[in-house]
């Protein structure tokens, strides 16, 4: 792929577990563990856009080389191949190989490395079936699971793994990267970019990331506030309000028309109840049970929408609820 058109988030990805920000507790015992040469079970959890996949391919690097890397290292996202026969079929027959011959200045500790990204969406059969497998080829393999919620990966294989929490990123963290990238990229940031930029990817650095770059291709430089929320898909704040004004009139017509804008505006609804539920929160005026009925609602319609529920009633619904909450019918 040619330089110039790769993507930023693989063009300045960390290639040592050192570069990785924001995670000084885990890069520490990381590079303990390399230096021994000694590497357990590893389990990576986290918010996603927070470093666990570059950290496990950055310990592979440094242990096995980027040559060794295509033998001794198996990488499966486990959103896609995630059933009983995958374990069965290509993660024991890899497990059970024996292992090649070290590269010179590197490492090479004697065993191979299985990376199951997004680990929290395998099935628990398949789960289950990993136990075996990781006890009896732990001489020669060790397993990398990297997920986003920890209480999805069946204790007998957390237990089997020593566990790192990854953090969300700080503003300033990404804010010191946003700038590095458009010093290396000739981008110039308009006023507020920066902030909007932070305030968008919500300590997601990938998001944040793709997000300028989209901009970037979309405006050019400077990269305004305005881009990037049209790029990130943000609901505008106005539109928010509108929502919440809608429902403080007590009439159903006009929360139905707010939700049929926002739709039609193509807003996504899981977008719009999060950013209702920040409006909400910061509000002074809303009593703090009206608040506590109406974000208990706002979770449920978010649950529905994950579920495949349809976005215009779901928004609708919520809305509706709010209305009554707010006007002390509920």
């Amino acid at each position: 792929m040619s330089h110039m058109h790769q993507p930023w988030t693989e063009k300045y990805r960390p290639r040592q577990i050192s570069d990785v920000a924001h995670q000084e507790e885990v890069v520490q015992t990381l590079q303990h563990a390399l230096g021994s040469g000694n590497l357990p079970h590893l389990l990576f959890y986290g918010p996603p856009g927070t470093g666990k996949t570059t950290s496990a391919l950055a310990i592979v690097r440094q242990l096995f080389g980027p040559e060794l890397c295509k033998t001794r290292v198996l990488e499966l996202n486990a959103s896609d191949e995630r059933g009983i026969a995958v374990v069965r079929d290509k993660i024991k027959t890899f497990a059970a190989n024996a292992v090649g011959p070290a590269v010179p200045g590197y490492p090479c500790p004697p065993f191979k490395v299985i990376i199951l990204d997004e680990a929290d969406s395998m099935t628990g059969d398949a789960q289950n079936a990993l136990r075996r497998t990781m006890e009896t080829y732990s001489r020669v393999t060790r397993f990398v699971f990297i997920c986003n919620y920890v209480s999805r990966i069946i204790e007998p294989l957390a237990s089997r793994c020593a566990k790192f929490r990854f953090k969300p990123l700080q503003g300033a963290v990404i804010n010191d990267r946003t700038r590095h990238i458009c010093g290396a990229e000739g981008v110039e940031l308009g006023e507020g970019a920066l902030e909007t930029l932070s305030q968008v990817s919500g300590g997601d650095m990938r998001k944040a990331i793709t997000t300028l770059q989209s901009a970037v291709r979309l405006r050019g430089s400077p990269v305004l506030p305005a881009t990037l929320l049209d790029v990130s898909g943000t609901v505008p704040a106005s539109a928010v309000q509108g929502l919440l004004a809608a429902a403080r009139t007590g009439q159903f017509s006009a929360i139905q028309e707010a939700v049929t804008g926002l739709i039609a505006d193509g807003y996504p609804a899981q977008e719009m109840l999060l950013q209702l539920q920040s409006v909400l929160l910061a509000e002074s005026g809303t009593s703090d049970a009206a608040k506590g009925k109406i974000l208990g609602q706002l979770a449920e319609a978010d649950k529905n929408l994950v579920d495949g529920s349809d976005e215009f009633l779901q928004l609708l619904g919520t809305a509706s609820y709010a209305q009554r909450v707010l006007m002390g019918r509920a």
